[in-house]
């Protein structure tokens, strides 16, 4: 290095500080805005609980959607599985269509040991293998529906956190004579 030249000054801002050989200047604090909460963290949050890592990103409107598709879900797949029992249940019940009547009298005849009208015909239950079979395949589309509802729902906050930042709006405008599509960025 060569020795400096006499018109040159040392510099005015470090003239009283002398430089320590071996010192890490200190680094300035990390400005740089931070996520609400990770892509793994969202995405696991809403895989247990749709809805809740879309409402820590402020997306109310798709987290109403998720919860309201988890809670009809579940109310019909309960229903499925009631309808299941039921017909599980009642396989080969049969249900009274008549009873014996006394030609005399035009009246019901009465089993002296119950005390009740003794059946002529029966309807079948209407219960049969197919329908047994098609109330299972029922239950099992709405356990189906619940389960990709946590998986989408999860999917969608995983995206949600990766993008958090990312202030775009996309949508669709009908007018009377044609549609379109917009976009718009709003920077900062």
């Amino acid at each position: 290095m060569s020795p400096p030249a006499i018109s040159q000054q040392r510099d005015s801002a470090r003239a009283g500080i002398a430089a320590q050989q071996g010192q890490k200047q200190p680094t300035a604090p990390d400005t740089t805005p931070k996520p609400p909460m990770s892509p793994r963290r969202a995405f696991l949050t809403s895989l247990v609980i749709p809805g809740y890592a879309q409402t820590v990103f402020g997306r109310d409107r798709a987290a109403m959607l998720f919860a309201v598709i988890e809670i009809g879900s579940i109310g019909m797949a309960r229903k499925a599985a009631q309808d299941l029992q039921e017909a599980k249940g009642l396989p080969r019940d049969s249900v009274v269509a008549s009873y014996k009547i006394d030609p005399n009298t035009g009246l019901a005849v009465i089993d002296p040991k119950t005390g009740l009208a003794v059946p002529d015909t029966y309807i079948a239950s209407r219960f049969t293998d197919d329908r047994i079979k098609a109330r299972r395949t029922h239950y099992e589309d709405w356990i189906a529906a619940i389960i990709f509802n946590h998986l989408f729902s999860g999917a969608d906050a995983y995206v949600a956190a990766n993008l958090w930042d990312f202030k775009a709006n996309i949508g669709v405008v009908a007018t009377p004579r044609s549609a379109g599509v917009y976009a718009s960025l709003r920077l900062r």
